[in-house]
């Protein structure tokens, strides 16, 4: 699937993480933030914030495939929290407005995103919706040519640091079951808008170095100019963002789940016990040959989406597949590959450990698993006749 140029994106991407990132992991873990701007923009400078973006806007104006291997490539960091923050800013926050937006917004807010010089959020989940996503209850009403913001958003990547907000809200008609498809709209809310609380930073399990935040809306006042698209299209909207954002995200933890694969294979052939190799017992051996043939299962599933999603197919039910197989695969490898290391994997330095707590999050961030298994179902019509 890859050809030279995507094979130079991935190096750009590669040595820019090798240099500027990993030398730097260990410390932003402890502080539980990294320095969003200062890394966005040195991205946004070797043009991988807008590979898949309009070209008039600062992109590359490049097929998704190129964006599959930049993500594959983000999966390089010796952590999970960075590459999530990134796919925030290319695949969450932004496709909608590249594709919806009109040329002042994009203007004003995506090429400042493409090119690193801001940082941006996604903002749909709420304390009584996350999966849940026509269940939100946050308001922008009309009051002349500006909208009204009321509500809070929860779990928001890139939340202490961010610029402005992709934000899904109800702006009207009933939130009813009839309703509630129809009722929301996406508009791009300025961070540092009166009324805008973001000082609430969330204490993770995994992924510390990547902040998140609650961010609360109290009678912010914002253009209406900001409506991307359509008012009462956002729902609609936000289910396309997430064939991209699911996509990515099931890309982005390939390389993380073979490192852990390889420094396991390399650890269990040092580690000794009852006088031998510990991968000399085949109850290893095996495993980690099942765990690589999932791996590899995983990868292509993943390309085939991607090509699909290229040759512009219907992707929800290969993008939901892939994000469901690469979620529960990362669960499954952490734990067993952990295990293996004994006490030494349970040690907050190794990387298994921090590839056990970092990738646990994708079986619950963009579509838990049980949404991807509802979404394969339907798709699939399993139901009776």
């Amino acid at each position: 699937m890859f050809t030279h140029e995507h094979e130079e994106i991935r190096r750009t991407t590669e040595r820019y993480i090798e240099e500027q990132v990993n030398p730097h992991v260990l410390e932003w873990e402890k502080a539980g933030v990294f320095p969003a701007h200062e890394l966005f923009k040195g991205l946004g400078d070797l043009g991988l914030l807008g590979i898949t973006k309009p070209e008039e806007y600062g992109g590359l104006g490049l097929d998704y495939s190129y964006q599959v291997a930049f993500a594959q490539s983000l999966g390089r960091m010796t952590c999970g929290g960075i590459p999530m923050a990134v796919g925030v800013q290319t695949d969450m926050a932004t496709p909608a407005l590249a594709r919806y937006g009109s040329d002042e917004l994009k203007r004003d807010f995506l090429a400042p995103a493409i090119a690193g010089d801001q940082v941006a959020c996604i903002g749909v989940s709420e304390p009584g919706a996350g999966s849940d996503v026509a269940g939100i209850t946050t308001t922008a009403k009309r009051d002349g040519d500006d909208y009204i913001i009321n509500g809070q958003k929860m779990w928001i990547t890139n939340g202490t640091q961010g610029d402005w907000v992709c934000l899904l809200c109800v702006t009207g008609g009933p939130n009813d079951d009839k309703g509630k498809h129809t009722n929301k709209s996406l508009i791009v809310v300025p961070l540092d808008a009166p009324g805008v609380n973001r000082e609430t930073k969330l204490d993770k399990l995994g992924q510390r170095s990547s902040d998140t935040a609650i961010i609360f809306f109290d009678n912010v006042r914002v253009p209406a100019r900001n409506l991307i698209g359509e008012e009462g299209q956002g729902f609609t909207y936000q289910m396309q963002q997430f064939q991209e954002e699911r996509l990515f995200l099931a890309a982005s933890i390939l390389e993380a789940m073979q490192r852990v694969f390889d420094d396991t294979v390399a650890y269990t052939r040092e580690r000794k016990a009852f006088g031998r190799g510990v991968i000399d017992n085949q109850y290893v051996q095996f495993t980690l040959a099942e765990l690589a043939t999932e791996l590899e299962a995983a990868r292509a599933l993943t390309y085939q989406a991607t090509s699909d999603l290229v040759a512009g197919r219907d992707v929800t039910l290969n993008a939901s597949m892939a994000k469901l197989k690469t979620s529960r695969l990362a669960r499954q490898l952490t734990d067993t590959c952990l295990q293996f290391w004994g006490g030494q994997g349970y040690m907050a330095e190794s990387t298994t450990a921090q590839f056990y707590r970092d990738l646990r999050l994708h079986s619950i961030g963009g579509g838990a698993d049980e949404i991807m298994l509802q979404i394969i179902a339907k798709r699939l019509d399993l139901r009776s006749l």
